[in-house]
């Protein structure tokens, strides 16, 4: 005897006891199953039966679904798969769906930009057979393929299931209902053509700045609904409660009823009705529900409304759909509201990739997505460049992520019939998601106006339509401005500013480079929407047919801010703490501190007395043995929008800890940023540490070239005439740092050496001369070895690319660092943000950002507000330390990635190895210099008043060469 729920679950009896299928029934059990057998007794089946058959009788039946294939790349179906051409070509053998089928092994990669000619175009030959559930009998059963690429031609027990469908990134079903056998095997075949008959697909979706993949990579499953049954439902619920759907349906019905369900699973709000005319297929709902809770990014509050088809009484044909409650309105040369508040959008473009998987993804990476965006601060997401998969859609309403959803077209267009179609696919299948406020037709310069009407002809919402790249309908989306752009338009125009992309990524660029000039900009414009990065993560592919390896194509596809399997770059902090919702204004740690920091709150729903504020005292040490003291501090009352103040009740002894950290955590408990506030300055770690007396005496010896000092054990060669540090020696060797201090961007005119004893200690200055030697530099010996640098020096410019001076250390000697600073990621000139101060343990890598094996942190670079770094070489150690704030450390040069033609992006690095800097460069972006990603992104400005010493730049190191 078997049951069928309409959940779809089946009971198998056998004599006296029933096993449920705890997979089909979603795991929930009557009341009288044992939780640890899951098994009835026969009076227990009775009275279930009973129960069953009086709630199920008039239950209308809901869709039931059958997989054909798996649901993602982490659960796929073997089919029998035959490739035309390429690898593995010219014989059967079995492939898993869904999948690309490059990344199985098969045919031949290409990136969108490859020549046509060399482009493979070899086809895809697709076999499984299936059985349909016999209770299926007098349903209307569908096929459906949620994408295929590209040309796809479906044929059932030998015939064909209806026209081919070319586009790869859509939904599409055929009726195969007199094509199926019931109580027996069927044979699905399919054939794939990954380069499309239709050249306007080619155009739209496969001449593209992006890798194109053949085959079945979305999921294919079956679905049956009763002859009379809903076919459409489109719904636009608004903010004050106002709920409209329009329904269509096949068959026969008098009466739909609609009822919502809250995420309690409680009704929410009345059960309505509307009755159906005769011969009418299509109705509009009407109903007002009072104070619904509202969707939006900040509380993406969800509800299930369920529609029943009714027919005399009898519930026929039961759909669900997942809704939110929200307005949305763009108020022209205003902005875009959302619940009637002005939305500054915080965005990144992504594309739907995994790298050993091409487009074929899962939930689970649709949901680590989403979280990896949230995590930095993010509100918005578009779809670049074609609709995503539907369970991304579904993480973005529950996790809360505005959505731009696209109909593909990268540069070039779909003809007007397929685009027509494909737009009506693609409508259907997204239109109901909250999270969807904008539509995008097309991508910079690949828009059909043909179909822009379309939008609001099928769309119940009338949601706006973006034609990326381009002045369209009140909005400004063009790419990559620079910054403070625009004669009459752009930053200096009249309509809402939005670019669909911005700070375009490439290796270490864009991205966190520019954006704290860019966001502020921003933040103060009126006018501005915000915008959307380019782009979320390296599109790097595992290359089956070069053993395995990560291949971006060149420079291609390093874009991201996260690697391609998710490895945080050194952007991803500074998006981070820039796109904060709650704005920390700076504050020093001075003796008159009172505890307090002003906030702005840039939430647009959330007041901060729904935050959590953990403050945190460390006393820094090497290793994680901190000492510290911690608390919370009460949550201000301050509005979105607004500014107020945070006040934390420190310790009396709150100066005798190096650093203050703030935490802020969100309503859902995730931190938003954790700022850090040193109190110790970098002159009171050299009081504690450098250590100038010793029981020996300092010793010189000189000649003609060269002075050398021994000094307790320690030997020390200078040049005499320019004054570099030539030769360290200790009692366990040379240690090999020396030539320096170098001047960069300055001149190494240090003349006129001489030598003094100053109490126990010995000093070696230059002399200054306005004329011929305006840069002087002073070494001081102490007894116990120690050794302290003073350079006072004017850059060469009033502009310089960086500003400091560096020595020599080989490369191949360093096994590690580790210092006191802002860490653990180097920072650029324009990228300051999202670094923490502390004491941080770096080994070396060779890592190069966004190339195999992207290993973060990189170790080669700049970093900021050094105190003091011990250099752990191969043989030998050494420390160095600075009196002075705001020092830059850099680590050697790292590697100089490929470029553009146009090398925008001009990594610059001092010369020699080690330096220490006041002035550092900054870093451009695939399609901007430095200079252009705002004003951080400038050289280093610097006026010498004439040379006057009182006015000099200066750098004061203190060194250890003990090897201690």
């Amino acid at each position: 005897m078997k049951i069928r729920f309409r959940s779809g679950l089946k009971m198998n009896c056998w004599c006296n006891s029933l096993v449920v299928r705890e997979d089909t029934y979603h795991g929930l059990m009557p009341w009288f199953v044992s939780p640890r057998t899951k098994q009835f007794s026969l009076k227990q089946l009775i009275l279930l039966l009973c129960l069953t058959s009086m709630f199920f009788a008039t239950k209308a039946q809901e869709t039931e679904r059958l997989m054909l294939s798996g649901t993602g790349n982490d659960n796929t179906v073997n089919w029998d798969f035959f490739c035309t051409d390429g690898a593995n070509s010219g014989k059967w053998s079995t492939i898993p769906v869904p999948s690309n089928w490059e990344l199985q092994g098969f045919g031949k990669y290409n990136y969108g930009f490859n020549k046509e000619e060399n482009k493979g175009k070899e086809q895809g030959l697709y076999k499984y057979k299936f059985a349909i559930p016999a209770d299926w009998k007098n349903r209307k059963i569908n096929i459906v393929f949620e994408g295929s690429m590209t040309d796809t031609e479906v044929k059932i027990n030998g015939k064909s299931a209806g026209e081919i469908h070319q586009g790869s990134f859509y939904v599409f079903s055929y009726d195969i209902s007199k094509l199926i056998k019931l109580g027996g095997d069927n044979l699905l075949e399919v054939k794939v053509s990954k380069h499309s008959a239709n050249q306007s697909v080619n155009e739209a979706e496969r001449k593209a700045d992006f890798w194109i993949f053949g085959g079945i990579f979305r999921p294919v499953f079956l679905e049956a609904l009763p002859q009379t049954h809903i076919d459409r439902i489109q719904i636009d619920a608004k903010a004050d409660g106002n709920f409209n759907a329009q329904l269509a349906y096949t068959g026969d019905a008098d009466k739909v009823e609609v009822e919502l369900f809250g995420k309690d699973g409680k009704r929410f709000g009345d059960r309505f009705t509307s009755s159906i005319k005769k011969g009418t297929q299509k109705l509009m709902l009407n109903h007002q529900f009072s104070k619904p809770e509202l969707w939006s990014s900040e509380f993406p509050n969800l509800y299930k409304a369920t529609f029943t088809l009714i027919k005399n009484g009898k519930e026929i044909h039961q759909v669900s759909k997942k809704i939110g409650f929200r307005t949305i309105e763009v108020k022209e040369r205003d902005g875009v509201y959302v619940n009637g508040v002005k939305i500054k959008f915080k965005g990144v473009n992504r594309h739907s990739f995994y790298p050993s998987s091409g487009r074929t993804t899962s939930k689970k990476i649709s949901a680590a997505d989403v979280l990896l965006m949230k995590e930095m601060n993010m509100n918005a997401v578009r779809m670049s460049h074609y609709p995503p998969d539907g369970h991304f859609l579904d993480v973005c309403d529950s996790l809360g992520l505005f959505v731009m959803d696209e109909l593909a077209g990268w540069h070039g267009t779909y003809d007007t019939p397929t685009g027509t179609k494909l737009m009506k696919e693609m409508m259907l299948n997204d239109e109901n998601h909250p999270s969807i406020i904008f539509w995008a037709n097309g991508n910079e310069g690949g828009h059909n106006r043909e179909l822009d009407h379309l939008f609001p002809e099928e769309d119940i919402q009338k949601r706006s339509v973006i034609h990326p790249w381009e002045v369209f309908g009140g909005f400004e989306t063009t790419h990559y401005r620079e910054f403070n752009y625009g004669i009459g338009n752009y930053d200096h125009g009249h309509n809402i500013l939005m670019p669909t992309e911005f700070l375009h990524g490439m290796w270490d660029g864009g991205h966190g480079a520019g954006i704290e000039d860019y966001w502020n900009a921003m933040w103060n414009n009126t006018q501005s929407a915000g915008g959307f990065l380019w782009d979320f993560a390296d599109q790097a592919v595992v290359r089956t047919d070069k053993n395995g390896e990560l291949d971006t194509d060149g420079n291609h596809g390093p874009d991201g801010i996260v690697g391609p399997y998710h490895e945080k770059e050194g952007s991803f902090f500074t998006i981070k703490e820039v796109w904060s919702p709650v704005f920390v204004e700076k504050r020093e740690m001075t003796a008159g501190f009172d505890g307090s920091f002003l906030l702005e709150n840039r939430y647009a729903f959330t007041n901060l007395n729904q935050c959590t504020f953990e403050w945190k005292l460390k006393k820094l040490k090497s290793g994680d043995d901190s000492d510290f003291k911690a608390g919370k501090a009460d949550a201000p009352n301050i509005k979105p929008f607004e500014k107020g103040k945070l006040k934390i009740n420190l310790p009396s002894d709150w100066r005798s800890f190096d650093a203050l950290y703030l935490t802020i955590k969100d309503v859902y408990d995730k931190e938003l940023f954790t700022w850090s506030f040193p109190i110790a300055l970098p002159k009171d770690d050299v009081e504690k540490i450098v250590v100038k007396t010793a029981s020996s005496k300092v010793i010189l010896k000189e000649d003609a070239k060269m002075y050398q000092v021994t000094a307790n054990g320690i030997d020390l060669t200078f040049d005499k005439i320019t004054g570099l540090l030539q030769q360290i020696k200790n009692a366990k060797g040379i240690i090999p740092f020396s030539n320096g201090p170098i001047l960069q961007e300055g001149v190494n005119n240090f003349k006129n050496f001489t030598t003094k004893i100053d109490g126990e200690n010995l000093i070696i200055s230059s002399k200054f001369d306005k004329k011929e030697s305006w840069n002087t530099l002073q070494w001081t010996i102490y007894p116990s070895g120690w050794l302290k640098m003073e350079v006072k020096y004017f850059p060469s410019a009033y502009f310089t690319t960086f500003v400091g001076l560096n020595f020599t250390y080989p490369e191949t000697e360093i096994k590690a660092v580790e210092y006191k600073g802002n860490g653990p990621y180097r920072v650029w000139k324009n990228r300051m943000k999202g670094q923490q101060f502390g004491i941080w343990k770096k080994d070396y890598n060779n890592s190069a950002t966004g190339e195999p094996a992207w290993q973060y942190p990189e170790f080669k670079g700049y970093y900021s507000n050094m105190y003091w770094c011990e250099f752990i070489g191969k043989q030998q150690s050494f420390k160095v330390l600075t009196d002075r704030e705001d020092v830059f450390l850099r680590l050697f040069t790292p590697k100089k990635s490929k470029d553009t033609e146009y090398d925008n992006m001009s990594p610059t690095f001092p010369n020699g190895d080690i330096s220490f800097m006041n002035g550092i460069s900054a870093i451009g972006t695939k399609t901007q210099k430095p200079e252009t990603t705002g004003p951080m992104g400038m050289k280093n400005i610097y006026y010498d008043f004439d040379k006057d010493p009182s006015r000099a730049l200066e750098m004061t190191l203190y060194f250890d060469f003990s090897g201690k």
